[in-house]
């Protein structure tokens, strides 16, 4: 994070903490939970806490909030631990795991059930709702929120030794039942789950709520600033209660800001696992979904996210950011920082008449227009070469200002190459165009023509006999609508139906045969693509559109 910004709220209260020396050092902490993969709203929360510690010399944990081993795994650890590297970011010292702070955790639920502050309740879930009362009722009070001292830690007990059954008993908070915030009302502490814990394995037969583990973890932590998204306004109260009626290390406080939506996508846990699980995406890493490691998949880079968050105020309101600023990022990092090549991806056929047909030459393009540093490329040429066919048009009558690119009697420029005309179409019985056969004007390497032949454009092209067969993944935005399923509509409506299509047979530059899973090149004239991570065989690749090279988004 930019020292040298004017600042966000966060920023004025951690220097104003700290020129009161109400802390010694800014500790901050990025807790997912581990049950489904980070998206770009994770991206916000991560560069935010790991910039604030960076900007303030401080230190940022990794801690991961495992107390539903229901909806856990390993999968989900790993995956959110690669996505931070991704991102360019370092925790401080050793991964942290809620499961490690499992036995204080319990330690301080007996404390409280002994100083009168917590106790087991039978009451059925749906009591519980019932008694809990509404926004504008209070709550009742449980039968079960007297019980005596010593019985409420036997059963407690019980609870965790696994002789209770899922359902039956949970231990509460016992706070006021009357309180206008509806967290105080009694909340649950913890849960009986017979569940195997990716961690801890079978255990425990008791796992504590979000809302009693979270601002422990923070105080053993010694975290000086608890940076939350908005939703958790209301809980902060809650959070404050358990600090200060514990025996905690430390007195960490929570901050909330604005979580970022991103139109035309959800970000949505339980949307993006829907999507996964009923198979409209191709996995968690889909490049179509908001996902980090899907971002990373369609060759987006992580300087362009880092970029993207950093144009992003930090602000107590949520609010919803449209697409196009995320995509100016990308493109703008890419245009930059991605070699060039070419790509024909509806190959059709030229012959060169007047080229010897045995000459094959190899000519040297830059990789980058503007970075010398990158070198130069080899690209063979020879009599055969493969253009678009939407790049040829047989209408002679065509004004060089509505088309800008082969028609039959005139002259275009290949891409760093010659000028050639197109004298004559070869057409199969049934009328198709297979082939064009085309003249080269000789001494326009690098040279203009001679006077009186003016090209209309410029076209890439790729050698027929020296080129990659590979297939083309074109990616666009996964939803037609700006809020998939606002108004209470089902979002998978608003699927877009050509957000993905394959392109096979498409023909490469030679010099991609080099290009690594991951990496992202310009497709001069056609937009970035990157080589698709999941790519099996070498010998027919696999690239992924990461974006047009301007917007031409026409779903809105």
């Amino acid at each position: 994070m930019d020292s040298s910004s004017s600042g966000n709220f966060i920023e004025h209260i951690i220097e104003e903490d700290l020129r009161q020396q109400r802390i010694s050092q800014v500790v901050t902490r990025f807790p997912p939970e581990p049950n489904g993969y980070l998206h770009i709203g994770h991206a916000k929360a991560i560069c935010l806490n790991f910039g604030l510690a960076q900007k303030y010399d401080g230190a940022c944990n990794l801690r991961f909030d495992d107390t539903n081993p229901e909806k856990e795994s390993d999968e989900f650890v790993r995956s959110i631990i690669e996505d931070v590297r991704w991102l360019g970011f370092q925790w401080d010292g050793d991964i942290r795991y809620a499961s490690d702070y499992f036995e204080q955790l319990y330690q301080w639920a007996e404390y409280l059930v002994e100083q009168g502050k917590a106790y087991v309740c039978e009451l059925s879930p749906e009591q519980t709702r019932e008694y809990r009362g509404t926004l504008t009722e209070p709550g009742k009070d449980s039968p079960y929120r007297d019980r005596p001292v010593a019985e409420n830690l036997c059963l407690l007990r019980q609870m965790r030794a696994g002789e209770i059954e899922e359902g039956c008993m949970v231990l509460r908070a016992r706070i006021d039942m009357a309180a206008p915030n509806m967290n105080l009302r009694d909340p649950v502490m913890y849960r009986v789950k017979h569940a195997v814990h990716h961690r801890s394995g079978d255990a425990w037969a008791i796992y504590p709520s979000y809302d009693f583990a979270h601002g422990q973890e923070d105080a053993i932590e010694g975290i000086s600033h608890s940076i939350c998204t908005l939703e958790f306004a209301d809980h902060r109260p809650l959070y404050e209660w358990f600090i200060d009626n514990l025996p905690v290390p430390s007195k960490p406080r929570q901050f909330e800001f604005g979580r970022l939506n991103l139109n035309y996508t959800v970000t949505s846990k339980r949307k993006l696992k829907q999507l996964v699980d009923e198979g409209h995406v191709d996995g968690w890493d889909d490049p179509r979904l908001p996902t980090l490691s899907g971002l990373r998949r369609r060759g987006v880079s992580p300087a362009a996210v880092r970029d993207f968050c950093e144009s992003l105020a930090v602000a107590k309101t949520d609010g919803t950011v449209d697409m196009a600023q995320l995509d100016h990022f990308i493109r703008q990092d890419l245009n930059e920082n991605a070699p060039r090549g070419m790509c024909v991806l509806q190959p059709l056929k030229l012959t060169l008449t007047n080229w010897p047909e045995d000459e094959k030459v190899s000519l040297s393009l830059a990789r980058h227009p503007q970075r010398e540093d990158m070198g130069e490329r080899q690209v063979p040429f020879g009599r055969e070469i493969y253009i678009d066919r939407d790049d040829f048009n047989e209408d002679s009558s065509l004004s060089r200002k509505k088309f800008k690119r082969l028609v039959l009697g005139d002259y275009v420029r290949l891409r760093g190459a010659y000028v050639i005309r197109a004298d004559e179409m070869v057409r199969d019985d049934t009328g198709q165009l297979l082939e064009v056969l085309c003249s080269v004007v000789p001494d326009t390497l690098g040279e203009n023509p001679p006077e009186g032949i003016k090209p209309r454009g410029v076209i890439h092209w790729v050698a027929a006999h020296d080129s990659i067969s590979c297939e083309v993944k074109l990616y666009e935005r996964l939803f037609t609508e700006a809020e998939p399923g606002a108004g209470g509509a089902d979002f998978l409506a608003a699927i877009n139906p050509e957000s993905l299509i394959r392109l096979t047979g498409c023909q490469a530059e030679a010099s991609l045969v080099d290009a690594q899973p991951g990496q992202t090149y310009q497709f001069e004239r056609e937009g970035y693509f990157c080589l698709d991570t999941h790519a099996g065989a070498v010998a027919n690749p696999v690239f992924n559109r990461t974006i047009s090279l301007r917007d031409t988004w026409s779903g809105k």
